[in-house]
C-alpha cells in the first residue's frame, strides 16, 4: 500500500510490514505501545528495557550501520528528519521502504502516532493514545504570565534549544517563554548571554547531556535569583508514546519550582 510521510513522501510499504526497523528511541518505544514487533534498534532505544536487551542494534541516530540494516531485510524503516542523518536515510530509502516523520508541535507527534499506528495495522490503538494526549495536555493549565525560561542540552559549549524545536512547542505549551526562541535549533550560547536574557527559569536537560546537581552551581553565579531545576529530557523531547505521561510530569515541575 501507498503511505504518506510527514515530508509528503509516498511510500510503498507492505500492509501490515512484518520486519520494521526503528531508527528513533521515541518512536520504538511507541512501536512497542501499539502492540507491533521490531526487528532492529538503535543503541538509544531504552525503551521498552525487554527490547533494548533483545533486538538488533544497528548503530547510533546519526551513525546507522547500514550493512546491519540491510541485513535485516526490512520492510519498513522508520525514521526522523531531524534525529537521522539526511544521507544515510537517502542510501536506505534507494533499497528499503522509509517512512519519516517530522515532528514540531503536540500535533505533528499525534499525527505521527496515528499514521504509524495505521501503516503496521494497529490504528485502533494508536488513536486511543493521540486521543488521551491531546485530553491530558487540555488539561494543562500554562502559566500565567509566562516564565522566561532557558533550556540547555550541552554543556562545552552550553547549548540550548532555539525556538524552531519541538523542546520549544513543549516549553511554549506549559507556559514558559524560551528566552532563546529567536535562535535557530541548538545554538551555542555564554552564561553572559543568559544571564542578560532576563531568564527567570533555567531547565538542565537530562540528555543529551547528562546535567547533574554540580552543574546548578555553574549557572548560579550568573543567574543568582532564578529558579535551576534538572529536567527529565524524555519528557521535553520524546514525541511518541511517553507525551502520555508529560503533562503530569509537567505539572509537577512547575509546582516544585513555585511559578504558578
Amino acid at each position: 500500500m501507498l503511505y504518506k510521510d510527514q515530508l509528503g513522501r509516498e511510500v510503498e510499504i507492505p500492509s501490515p510490514p512484518q520486519r520494521i526497523v526503528s531508527v528513533v528511541p521515541s518512536q520504538t518505544e511507541l512501536l512497542y505501545e501499539l502492540g507491533a514487533d521490531v526487528a532492529g534498534i538503535t543503541k538509544f532505544c531504552v525503551h521498552p528495557e525487554a527490547w533494548f536487551r533483545s533486538k538488533t542494534r544497528i548503530g547510533g541516530t546519526k551513525q546507522l550501520h547500514l550493512d546491519k540494516i540491510a541485513a535485516l531485510q526490512p520492510d519498513l524503516i522508520i525514521a526522523n528528519k531531524e534525529e537521522n542523518t539526511k544521507e544515510q536515510i537517502e542510501a536506505l530509502a534507494a533499497q528499503f521502504p522509509v517512512w519519516i516523520s517530522d515532528i514540531n508541535n503536540l500535533e505533528s507527534a499525534c499525527d505521527m502516532i496515528t499514521s504509524i499506528g495505521h501503516i503496521v495495522g494497529k490504528h485502533h490503538v494508536a488513536n486511543k493514545i493521540a486521543t488521551t494526549i491531546r485530553e491530558r495536555f487540555d488539561l494543562l493549565k500554562p502559566l500565567q504570565p509566562n516564565v522566561p525560561t532557558a533550556y540547555f542540552i550541552w554543556r562545552d559549549p552550553w547549548m540550548v534549544a532555539g525556538g524552531d524545536t519541538f523542546i520549544h512547542a513543549m516549553l511554549r505549551t506549559i507556559g514558559l517563554r524560551n528566552v532563546f526562541e529567536d535562535l535557530p535549533r541548538y545554538p551555542s550560547v555564554t552564561l553572559a548571554q543568559l544571564a542578560a536574557s532576563g531568564c527567570r527559569l533555567v531547565l538542565l536537560s537530562s540528555e543529551p547531556y547528562p546535567f547533574k546537581e554540580k552543574h546548578i552551581a555553574e549557572i548560579r553565579e550568573y543567574l543568582p535569583d532564578a529558579v535551576i531545576h534538572l529536567a527529565d529530557g524524555e519528557m521535553f523531547s520524546w514525541y511518541g508514546s511517553r507525551l502520555l505521561h508529560a503533562p503530569a510530569y509537567f505539572s509537577n515541575l512547575l509546582d516544585a519550582g513555585n511559578l504558578q
